[in-house]
């Protein structure tokens, strides 16, 4: 049966505390972490440092939750080696947290081919910082795993990047609608994906007047959520699905209060049909 959780990028203002007991009361299994009070950087908070680690998570499974993924800044589509290789080092930092809380993954960008910089270049960038990343995590038993997103958004663009990598330790955050907004694409799953998925992200869009999507509270925009749903139960996934609501990106969408148990609500009443 496949989990819910929620991105806290819908309550970038909230604290730890305060998403775990919303996380409780809306009836969430997970939550990922990605923002904690503005903070994207969470190894910048006391509860995030080493010494506190194993206390916020018996505070995490005191509230009977899961850390359902953890997600970094990291992007590897940088054509200087260095800023590749800060990434790199941002995204192990996350990693630590992630093991300390028993979350089973990290999430990482390609993500968007740079001025300048070539395709099939760039590709070989984002693969050798995946194999490397990967290959330092092994003793954390934390997973790598890259998000469909900007330019290696669509099923083919990160299965050209799939093909390429070795290790089946490096797995997916599915996020249909960015394929679903860039270029319409349905959010089927290809052969060559369907092993790799180990988290889902879940927005629903509006198709706006000047051919841009918003953000729109689940089941009242236009993202084929129930084609995306049944995609995931034919190939067995019963893993989380995460409810991305970006407001710490978006501040004029509605609060967490509203979104947060709306999407509960939804997913609540399409498993009663």
């Amino acid at each position: 049966m496949m989990k819910t959780s929620f991105s806290t990028l819908a309550c970038p203002d909230w604290s730890l505390t305060e998403v775990l007991r919303a996380a409780a009361a809306y009836g969430y299994d997970g939550v990922e972490l990605r923002v904690i009070s503005r903070e994207l950087d969470l190894w910048n908070l006391p509860e995030f440092k080493s010494p506190s680690l194993a206390a916020t998570r018996v505070a995490i499974e005191d509230h009977g939750l899961l850390i359902a993924s953890v997600g970094s800044s990291a992007c590897f589509h940088s054509p200087h080696a260095g800023v590749r290789e800060r990434n790199l080092e941002s995204a192990q930092r996350m990693a630590e947290i992630a093991a300390g809380l028993g979350a089973p993954s990290i999430r990482v960008f390609g993500d968007r081919i740079q001025p300048g910089s070539e395709r099939k270049q760039t590709i070989a960038w984002i693969v050798d910082s995946l194999a490397r990343l990967t290959n330092k995590l092994k003793p954390s038993n934390v997973k790598v795993l890259l998000e469909t997103h900007g330019d290696f958004a669509t099923a083919s663009d990160v299965s050209e990047i799939l093909a390429q990598v070795n290790s089946a330790e490096i797995g997916i955050i599915w996020d249909p609608a960015n394929a679903f907004a860039q270029d319409n694409e349905p959010p089927l799953i290809l052969p060559q994906m369907s092993s790799r998925i180990h988290h889902v992200h879940l927005k629903d869009l509006k198709r706006a007047g000047n051919g841009s999507f918003d953000y729109m509270l689940t089941g009242e925009g236009g993202f084929p959520s129930e084609v995306m749903l049944g995609s995931l139960a034919e190939i067995g996934y019963d893993g989380f699905v995460s409810f991305e609501w970006e407001k710490f990106w978006h501040p004029e969408l509605a609060a967490p209060e509203v979104a947060l148990p709306h999407f509960i609500r939804w997913w609540k009443s399409r498993e009663a049909v």
